[in-house]
């Protein structure tokens, strides 16, 4: 602070009353008192809001670089297997099949990290036939069905003991809950939501792309000070598919027990209640319809359950139609909602904003019914029908029965 001109412009510039302006002590000979501005360390945040507003360049604030110690003893890619009810999620297999790839370019080993009751090992080969070359089996009674704080435990003892350079878990609700805890109990970097994953050929770091900006850019980042490397991704983005040649569950399992605290069961799960109203899982269906704005309003969705009904698919939403009431959430696709890749999708009344489209654009086969020829929508549909939907879907739903009876 010595090139302080005593201007007090940085006191109007800290939005949190850090800086203060006191009297230069003691005055030097002939000169006359003046003031200096003096920065409260335990209130200030680094925000870096007083920088610009110094004119003589009194402030400064400098990035020290931190690094993990000892980084190069991490190394493997581990994939989180969600299990629920004792079955291991379909996103665990994605992720495996995917982190093969990435596994082949580091030249490590890929492992599942599954945890449950003693139950849960019959799920183990599953592991082994997507890709697993090793699985960490953690047991315990309070690890049977998830919450936070015993599964963080757990897994943050098996990443602290193994060290994977690598952990992928699914953007599921489950997965987005656990992502954070454990990020921030191991100190590792986190990217969320990513739609593509790669390793970088010289730097052999994980670079991990995923929408920013509403979906309108796709940024692609990397965690090179930290260990391990963190991503979440979503349920659909990656295509599962089994191996050949397996590897033997025989000295490829690890077991281990974690140590569950008095302090991790603050929070009990009393009870498992599923949702009566969700007939088809959105995320696993092979035919899905969905409906948006066009409709109008929440009774015409009557419309997009008939024909999802006689087609045997799963009634999709979209955003605008969860907002405002007419359905429930677990219906949402989209960059907010669940990510699907059916073999057919109808978008009905869907404009196409690229929100939605983030969330079903690698489906195979897109049907998009709207009357605007301008609809975003027609661009990434194989088949495209402008025309009203009132008139489109009935027809639609009453031919398809008539074929089927």
């Amino acid at each position: 602070m010595d090139k302080c001109t005593g201007c007090s412009l940085c006191v109007k510039a800290c939005p949190l009353n850090a800086i203060k302006m006191e009297d230069v002590s003691p005055v030097p000979e002939g000169k006359r008192p003046r003031k200096k501005a003096v920065i409260d360390l335990d209130a200030c945040t680094l925000c870096s809001a007083c920088v610009p507003s110094c004119r003589p360049g009194a402030i400064e604030i400098s990035h020290e670089k931190v690094e993990v110690e000892g980084k190069s003893s991490f190394k493997g890619i581990w994939v989180f297997a969600e299990q629920r009810e004792g079955k291991i999620q379909s996103v665990a297999y994605e992720l495996l099949t995917e982190g093969k790839k990435l596994a082949a370019d580091l030249n490590v080993e890929l492992s599942a990290v599954l945890c449950g009751d003693s139950s849960i090992e019959d799920e183990v080969e599953h592991l082994f036939a997507y890709g697993a070359d090793k699985v960490y089996l953690a047991t315990h009674a309070e690890l049977k069905h998830y919450h936070t704080a015993p599964y963080t435990r757990a897994i943050a003892e098996m990443i602290k003991k193994f060290k994977p350079e690598i952990v992928l878990i699914g953007a599921t609700t489950l997965g987005r809950d656990l992502a954070a805890r454990l990020a921030i109990r191991v100190g590792a970097g986190l990217t969320a939501d990513c739609t593509s994953l790669a390793i970088d050929p010289q730097k052999k770091i994980l670079l991990q792309t995923r929408p920013a900006f509403g979906g309108n850019i796709m940024a692609t980042i990397q965690t090179p000070n930290h260990r391990p490397q963190m991503s979440t991704v979503r349920p659909k983005v990656f295509k599962k598919s089994k191996v050949q040649t397996p590897k033997p569950k025989d000295g490829n399992l690890i077991k281990f027990s974690p140590v569950i605290t008095p302090e991790d069961l603050t929070v009990k799960l009393l009870q498992i209640i599923e949702d009566e109203t969700v007939k088809v899982n959105l995320a696993e269906a092979e035919i899905v319809v969905s409906g948006g704005r066009g409709l109008g309003e929440a009774k015409n969705f009557k419309l997009i359950e008939e024909l999802a009904a006689v087609l045997g698919g799963a009634v999709g939403a979209s955003r605008a139609t969860v907002d405002a009431g007419w359905i429930s959430a677990h219906h949402q696709v989209g960059q907010t909602g669940k990510t699907v890749s059916p073999k057919l999708y109808i978008a009905c009344g869907i404009s196409g904003k690229i929100q939605h489209l983030a969330g079903m654009q690698s489906s195979e086969t897109i049907v998009a019914i709207n009357k605007d020829p301008e609809a975003p929508i027609f661009k990434v549909a194989s088949y495209g029908i402008m025309a009203d939907l009132f008139e489109v879907v009935p027809q639609l739903t009453k031919k398809i029965k008539e074929l089927r009876a």
